[in-house]
């Protein structure tokens, strides 16, 4: 459970709550109270870029119940492939070179939106070349397009500390934050278990680092910080994976260890007798979070993911 604190903070900030199309009614009226948006995954592109997958029944289901808790609900457009088990950078590239792809997917994702009764899409497109930069900004101008005045476009960027890092990723940070309604920093995966050694998911030392960069191009009343809502395991000799928050205080409990909170990061670290290294985000982490875009004048705060973290407080 989320404190006070955060209740208090996130009464004056957007929160959005990335969910799983998967997700249960249930889960999202536990969090309802400490959200103003719903981001469903969603969709995705197709390999070659030129087409969009249907929304699933379960996805439809959640602009429904986004409605009856009278959250915003966004229908987020993604180049992650199941096969791949990853974000396919091949079919990004497909779409983003391809002005004629841009504006089919646009109009088919404003379709769906009218259809049914999305407040807006959220576009999470990974792995960008440098030279779709343009493409990207297309993309979310033509969705703007497409879509009816009242409808929005969120549009989600991996964190990085400098402008010119922000554009070796293929975002026009000032671009961008002039085309889409809301810029959401994805202020977590600094370490992982595939990419880095044992570490902070996403310490609040780099976070203000990334949101301070991003702030020489783009309004704080249009950047939300995204907040991990999970952890990972990095075990000796093998391979690591996520963990829910619930999750990594089970895998401590069961073995007796220690959780060690780390203030300067705003996380938790344990080692368990195997040696497995645990780091992971939770309630009290999002507490820092709040007041980190609270203290910068920030539109808002993101999480991922809902059902992966603790559930979220009411707003005041």
């Amino acid at each position: 459970m989320l404190s006070l604190l955060a209740a208090a903070l996130a009464a004056v900030l957007s929160v959005t709550g990335f969910a799983l199309g998967s997700a249960t009614d249930r889960l999202v009226a536990d969090n309802a109270r400490g959200l103003t948006t719903l981001s469903v995954a969603g969709v995705s592109i197709t390999a070659d870029g030129a087409w969009v997958t249907r929304p699933t029944a379960d996805v439809r289901r959640l602009a429904g119940t986004a409605r009856r808790e009278g959250l915003r609900s966004e229908l987020l457009l993604s180049n992650y492939s199941n096969r791949q088990g990853g974000f396919d950078e091949r079919a990004a590239h497909r779409l983003l070179s391809s002005p004629t792809h841009v504006d089919r997917v646009a109009r088919r994702m404003a379709g769906f939106v009218r259809a049914q009764g999305w407040s807006g899409v959220n576009v999470d497109l990974e792995l960008v070349r440098r030279a779709d930069a343009a493409g990207l900004v297309r993309l979310v101008r033509a969705l703007q397009s497409a879509m009816p005045e009242a409808r929005t476009v969120s549009i989600d960027v991996s964190a990085s500390t400098s402008l010119a890092a922000y554009r070796s990723r293929g975002y026009r940070m000032a671009a961008l934050g002039r085309a889409a309604d809301t810029v959401v920093l994805m202020t977590y995966d600094l370490h992982g278990p595939t990419w880095s050694g044992p570490g902070p998911i996403g310490p609040t030392d780099w976070q203000r680092r990334a949101v301070e960069a991003a702030l020489e191009a783009v309004p704080a009343d249009r950047l939300d910080l995204g907040v991990a809502g999970y952890g990972y395991t990095w075990p000796r000799g093998r391979s690591g994976g996520t963990v829910t928050v619930a999750g990594a205080r089970r895998l401590v409990r069961s073995d007796g260890a220690t959780a060690v909170w780390k203030p300067g990061y705003g996380e938790w670290r344990a080692e368990l007798s195997n040696g497995t290294v645990l780091w992971w985000s939770d309630g009290r982490s999002f507490d820092r979070r709040v007041a980190l875009a609270e203290e910068l004048g920030l539109h808002g705060v993101a999480l991922w993911r809902l059902g992966s973290a603790d559930r979220l407080p009411g707003r005041g």
